[in-house]
C-alpha cells in the first residue's frame, strides 16, 4: 500500500481506492440496456477526470452488457484497471445461478477478454463458489487463467476465510469482494483476514440502499461535514481498513461526482466510532436489493 487514498492490488497494481462498480448501467434487474446508454457512457469517461482507475464489473451484467459499454467508453483504458468476474449464469432479470464448471469459467474469462479488448485481464473474480463443483476444479481453473497469461491478478466473491485460505493453495488471492456496510458486517471476520494478508476488500452493496439518510447521527456528522449521508458512509469505509476498495455504482454523473468526493472527507475517530455504533445497534435497516451479486 503506497498511500492512504491508494492500494497495490496483488502487491503490483495501483488503483485509487474508492472505484467505480458498474453494474448499474444495465437495464432493470441487472438485464440489457441501461434506460439511459448515452448517460452512462458520459459517466463511465468521466471517471479519469474525476480520479478513479479501479472499475470493477462481471460477464453477468447484462449480461455482457456492462463489459461492452466499458470498452466503448473507454478503451485502451491508459491506466484504468478494469476487473471483471464470472461464475454466475443469466436466464433473465434479477435471476442468477452459480455456474462454477471450469470448462464455463474458462470460456467466460476468454469471452471477457474479447469483450473489453485486452489480451490480459488485470484482476478476474470468481463471482462465485458453486457448491455444486468441486471447489478444487473451481480454483485449478482459476490458475489456469493466470499460467496461460489470460488473467494477471485473481479473486473471490461472497467468501469466507477458510475458502480463502484453501483458494490460496492454488492462486494468490489478490482480492475478496463479500457483502458490506454499515448495517451487514457479517464480514468483519473476512475483512479482518484480509487487512491481515494484504488482500483487497471490495464491499459491495456499500451505501445499504439509501437508508443511510434515515439516522440521526450520520445525518448530524454529514451536516458538520457539508456532506450527503452517504458520502460519510464511503468515508466511513475508506477509514474501516487500508484495504477497503469500495465500489459504489451509478449510470449518473452527478452521483458520481457526489461520491467521489467522499475521499476527502477527514472522519475524527470520535465520529467513525459513532457511525459504527449505528449499524450495531441496528438503526440503518438493509433494504433488499440485486446490487452487487
Amino acid at each position: 500500500m503506497s498511500s492512504y487514498n491508494s492500494f497495490l492490488i496483488g502487491g503490483e497494481t495501483e488503483v485509487h481506492r474508492l472505484g467505480y462498480g458498474a453494474m448499474r448501467i444495465t437495464g432493470p434487474g441487472i438485464w440489457g440496456e441501461p434506460a439511459d446508454r448515452a448517460e452512462a457512457i458520459r459517466t463511465l469517461r468521466m471517471l479519469p477526470d474525476v480520479g478513479v482507475n479501479f472499475i470493477d464489473t462481471a460477464d453477468s451484467y447484462g449480461p455482457n452488457v456492462s463489459e461492452e459499454l466499458i470498452r466503448t467508453a473507454l478503451h485502451p483504458y491508459g491506466g484504468i484497471l478494469v476487473a471483471t468476474k464470472a461464475g454466475l449464469a443469466r436466464t433473465g432479470p434479477d435471476r442468477w445461478t452459480p455456474l462454477g464448471r471450469p470448462e464455463y469459467l474458462i470460456q467466460q474469462a476468454h469471452a471477457s477478454a474479447r469483450r473489453l479488448g485486452v489480451e490480459q485481464i488485470g484482476l478476474w473474480q470468481l463471482h462465485r463458489i458453486d457448491p455444486t463443483v468441486p471447489a478444487r476444479e473451481q480454483f485449478d481453473a482459476v490458475r489456469h487463467l493466470i499460467d496461460i497469461g489470460l488473467v494477471r491478478h485473481a479473486g473471490l466473491s461472497e467468501v469466507g476465510v477458510d475458502e480463502i485460505r484453501e483458494a490460496s493453495r492454488y492462486f494468490k488471492v489478490a482480492t475478496v469482494q463479500n457483502r458490506y456496510n454499515l448495517s451487514d458486517r457479517s464480514s468483519e471476520a473476512v475483512l479482518d483476514y484480509c487487512t491481515q494478508h494484504g488482500i483487497g476488500f471490495i464491499p459491495w452493496y456499500p451505501l445499504a440502499a439509501g437508508s443511510l439518510a434515515q439516522t440521526a447521527v450520520l445525518d448530524a456528522i454529514a451536516t458538520r461535514h457539508a456532506a450527503t449521508p452517504a458520502q460519510i458512509a464511503l468515508a466511513w469505509l475508506l477509514k474501516r481498513s487500508p484495504v477497503m476498495l469500495p465500489i459504489p455504482g451509478t449510470s449518473r454523473t452527478q452521483h458520481l461526482e457526489q461520491n467521489v468526493a467522499a475521499v476527502r472527507i477527514c472522519l475524527s475517530d470520535q465520529e467513525c466510532a459513532a457511525i459504527s455504533e449505528i449499524g450495531e445497534i441496528g438503526e440503518i435497516g438493509a433494504a433488499a436489493s440485486a446490487e452487487g451479486v
